[in-house]
């Protein structure tokens, strides 16, 4: 299926529900999908999950260790799964993975329409690998196996850092069939590195006369460079580089699906990487709720935002122009960031690196809790 296919399919796609007049039905139909970057059983069992679908559009969702960490400790929800699984022998990530599985399984048979109607381009829900695995391509790919089987849907993906060691990995299990969710990316050189790790998997298939549709997406972290830089810049750019890397990354996109070595791939049946803006909520309070979001309007990506950012997106919220495929003026911006003193490719790197260790920091932390509620729900002696 082609590029120009698939996106026509995805804006074609029955809509999965929502207000046509509400900001998230409106970026629907300009091409744009939109995630939830929370999963929790509340979320689950009230039907909030269901209602935002219905209501705001919604066609897929994200998760990760912090996101399932503040779950389990906030809620009573898990205690009587976290029990069934002690006296059952579970524990550690064998426990965390079952209940996490329980829930994304759940919300992926939500999604199953929306993937279905748009043939896997959309209505995924993501589960990430343990990062303590980063440094060992044949563990995480084994363990990112194990997931995905142990899920049995096919809307579900994998998500494997895109730091230079996640890259073997990456490559390895596109190669094997798992849908791949490359995630801490910060960069335009960091996104193309993840993109040819992506795409040499396509090609090992088509080589090896595999199917070569296997999907993936690629998470570019948004927010997070505008927050390195407060204090260090002049007003006048506060709140503009997560952007202007947004738009530098969204031109390599278009570069590479308009690469003759892509046409060759989507020539032989392959499917797209789409696009995926994360961290796009708002940390300046100063700044609009829903400022990434209409920055960030662009066809055939995907926006995965927090809760609060979602809600006050479909209350308030405003499409905006359609970001420009060719970047626009971003090099510009750039240049001036530059002149500020901000050195993009040393920051990146460092966001990278910080990010990378925070997923061991969060990783821990949810350990942590895992173990606790396993210690509270031990029989007395």
């Amino acid at each position: 299926m082609s590029t120009g296919t698939l996106m026509n399919k995805q804006r074609s796609g029955a809509r999965p529900g929502g207000d046509p007049m509400k900001a998230t039905g409106k970026l629907h139909d300009l091409g744009q999908s939109i995630w939830l970057d929370n999963i929790t059983r509340d979320l689950l069992e009230s039907g909030t999950l269901q209602r935002y679908i219905d209501e705001l559009s919604v066609t897929g969702l994200t998760s990760n260790p912090t996101i399932f960490d503040h779950a389990i400790s906030n809620s009573g929800t898990y205690d009587g799964p976290i029990r069934r699984g002690v006296r059952a022998g579970r524990s550690g990530e064998d426990l965390f993975f079952d209940l996490a599985l329980e829930d994304l399984t759940e919300a992926a048979d939500l999604f199953k329409p929306i993937f279905e109607r748009t043939g896997g381009v959309d209505g995924w829900v993501s589960l990430e690998v343990s990062p303590l695995l980063a440094h060992d391509t044949a563990s995480t790919l084994a363990a990112a196996k194990a997931l995905h089987d142990r899920a049995g849907r096919p809307n579900l993906f994998i998500k494997i850092p895109g730091t230079p060691e996640g890259l073997p990995a990456i490559e390895e299990a596109i190669f094997a069939g798992i849908p791949v969710n490359v995630t801490l990316l910060f960069s335009r050189e960091q996104y193309v590195a993840a993109a040819e790790a992506w795409l040499r998997g396509i090609e090992r298939r088509i080589a090896s006369g595999l199917d070569p549709a296997v999907g993936s997406v690629a998470s570019v972290f948004i927010s997070r460079w505008d927050v390195a830089v407060v204090g260090k810049v002049p007003p006048a750019l506060s709140n503009r580089l997560g952007i202007a890397v947004g738009q530098r990354i969204y031109k390599a996109y278009h570069d590479l699906l308009g690469s003759a070595r892509w046409q060759r791939a989507a020539n032989a049946g392959a499917r797209a990487q789409r696009l995926l803006w994360a961290s796009t909520g708002t940390k300046d309070p100063k700044a609009s709720d829903t400022l990434y979001v209409k920055a960030l309007a662009a066809p055939f990506t995907v926006n995965t935002m927090p809760e609060g950012t979602l809600k006050a997106f479909g209350d308030h919220g405003e499409v905006g122009d359609v970001m420009p495929s060719d970047g626009g003026n971003v090099e510009a911006v750039l240049v001036d960031f530059a002149r500020a003193g901000i050195d993009i490719d040393a920051l990146a790197t460092g966001l990278q690196d910080v990010g990378a260790k925070a997923f061991v920091e969060s990783w821990t932390d949810l350990m942590s809790r895992i173990q606790a509620k396993s210690a509270a729900a031990q029989p007395a002696v």
